[in-house]
This record gives C-alpha cells, structure tokens and sequence, in this order.
C-alpha cells in the first residue's frame, strides 16, 4: 500500500494551523473516527509522479494549489497500517488562509483547521503524530534562515503582516529593525505601491518576485543575530 499524505500549514487568527480530517467510522475502517493528515493512495490514472500526487490531494482538500510544496520524507512498517505492509510519502505545504473552504472528501467525516499544538496532543491515526512533528520541526527551522512564511500570506503584503508571520511560526518576537534589514536585503521581494496597512495606515505593499522556491539568508533568526543586523 503506497500513500501520499500532506502536512497543510496555514496562518489564521494570529495562529498556525495544520489541516486535519476525521477518519469515516465505518465498519473495518482503519482508526475510526480518529483525525488524521489529508492524503490517499497513489491513482496510478492520475498521478505521473508523487509531487503531482501531492498536489492533487492538496486541491482536493483546499480547492487550491499549494503556496509552497515540499517533500518532507517517507515513513513505512508492517505496523503503521492494520490492513498491512504500508509506505506513505509526506509532502508539507504553506497556503493563505483568505478564502480557503476546505472540502472533506469522500472517505472523510469531517476537515477543519486545527491548532497545531492541539493537534500535536492528539493522537492520530497511523503514525501521523510523529509525521506532524517532524513537519512542525522542519518548517521552524528552515523560517530561522528562509523566506517561507512569505507563503503563508495573500499579496501583497506589508512588511508588519510578513513579521507577524515569522513570529506566528517562530513562537518568538523578532527585532524589528533587524528584520526590515534582513527582508529588504535579500531582494526577494518586489514593491507594489502603498495598501491599507494595520489601523488603516497605509503601507508599502510587497510580492514575491520567485514564487518557486524560498529564498536563503546567510544567518538564522536567533537573538544574538538579530541584535546584530539591527
């Protein structure tokens, strides 16, 4: 039994949020009624290859293409799965949380955007808890040196909403003056003119200028770095 399953990160209401689907209870069902990450088996009609997949499953529960998508690992055992020998592949992707309606699916009682600690305390079905925290892990340290939370915003964006972000994920507050440095001198983002900024105000509107991969810094967010660049 191959599966792909997709970590789906989000930002809503000042929080980080994973996607979770409630397994049908049916009789025979592997974990009834146990939330679960999104995914399914491969569709050999379908899919060319994991990362199309990936994508498929992603539109199936989101209606949309993923921000960012990347191929976190894969997990495999005799003892993952009660109905068998079983390998998944896990992808995880950061998408906008304006206008997303999440859609069950039919082999899904239920979806909804759950915290991620709260969803790091469940337990899941299948091996999906240790598959979350690694992709929890993953995604905090790669925002330490990377441009991803830029993903997880609608543009354009101001500079304010792209901190906020990053602090959202980081669980930490950055510098301020640090972190305008960093983002501007990185270049990876292009002016879009003035939009409606917090209260009202307006501020410099900015979009990514390669939405294909994120972009490197040379240091991380740590505080004695931050310090530093401020």
């Amino acid at each position: 039994m191959v599966t792909v399953d997709v970590v789906i990160f989000t930002v809503l209401n000042d929080t980080l949020k994973v996607v979770l689907v409630r397994r049908p209870s049916g009789e025979g069902e592997p974990y009834p009624s146990r939330w679960a990450l999104p995914g399914g088996f491969i569709d050999v009609d379908q899919d060319a290859n994991l990362m199309e997949c990936a994508l498929r499953k992603l539109r199936e529960k989101t209606g949309l293409d993923a921000s960012y998508l990347e191929q976190l690992g894969s997990w495999g055992g005799v003892r993952r799965d009660p109905r068998g020998w079983s390998v998944t592949n896990v992808f995880f992707a950061l998408v906008p949380a304006r206008d997303l309606v999440l859609r069950k699916g039919a082999n899904a009682a239920d979806v909804d955007w759950i915290d991620v600690e709260v969803a790091s305390r469940k337990r899941l079905a299948f091996d999906h808890g240790e598959i979350l925290g690694s992709a929890l892990a993953r995604l905090r340290s790669k925002v330490e040196y990377t441009s991803l939370p830029a993903f997880l915003l609608e543009e354009p964006f101001t500079l304010p909403q792209l901190q906020h972000a990053y602090e959202i994920v980081l669980g930490r507050p950055v510098d301020k003056s640090g972190f305008r440095k960093r983002m501007l001198d990185a270049e990876f983002m292009e002016e879009v003119g003035m939009i409606s900024g917090g209260l009202g105000r307006p501020a410099m509107g900015y979009r990514l200028v390669d939405r294909s991969h994120a972009t490197l810094f040379p240091r991380t967010f740590s505080p004695r770095t931050e310090l530093a660049d401020s």
